[in-house]
């Protein structure tokens, strides 16, 4: 794999995909990290009006990424995703030194807490069975599925 400290060759390609495309290939990246970065691009091109990406700034990076997160609702990773291939496109392709690229937030994803049933509504759902089902111990072991339910003595 080359290294970040030696100098890039040119690049050949005179259309900006193709010269993504083309710096990929010369840094040994995947062919699925080509497509994805590919694609990105190519999204985030279209978003500005087909403008070319040597004259879109921060707040027009910044303005993608949103969008990305808020209007079409991306996961984290996705959105990591075109970060990361706007900042390779920017670094590596059209050797753009902006230091605000590397400034930009990355989100983080949400921690969710479990879903607990109180005591109550544990003896609700059990109620609802009968109990000639109930009494088999296979049955509740594969019905519930190794669920532990607390205060009530027992476990399922």
């Amino acid at each position: 794999m080359k290294t970040a400290t030696a100098p890039l060759p040119p690049l050949r390609s005179v259309k900006v995909l193709d010269q993504l495309r083309e710096r990929i290939r010369y840094l040994h990246y995947s062919l699925r990290t080509e497509q994805a970065y590919v694609h990105w691009v190519r999204a985030f091109i279209r978003f500005h009006g087909v403008r070319h990406p040597a004259t879109l700034g921060s707040s027009e990076v910044e303005a993608f990424l949103s969008w990305l997160a808020n209007e079409r609702k991306v996961s984290v990773s996705t959105h990591r995703q075109a970060l990361a291939a706007l900042l390779f496109f920017y670094g590596k392709v059209l050797c753009t030194d902006l230091p605000w690229l590397q400034e930009i937030g990355r989100p983080r994803p949400s921690r969710r807490l479990p879903v607990v049933l109180t005591p109550d509504e544990v003896v609700r759902i059990l109620g609802f069975w009968k109990a000639s089902i109930v009494c088999s111990p296979s049955f509740m072991e594969r019905a519930c599925g190794s669920v532990r339910v607390c205060n009530c003595g027992s476990r399922i």
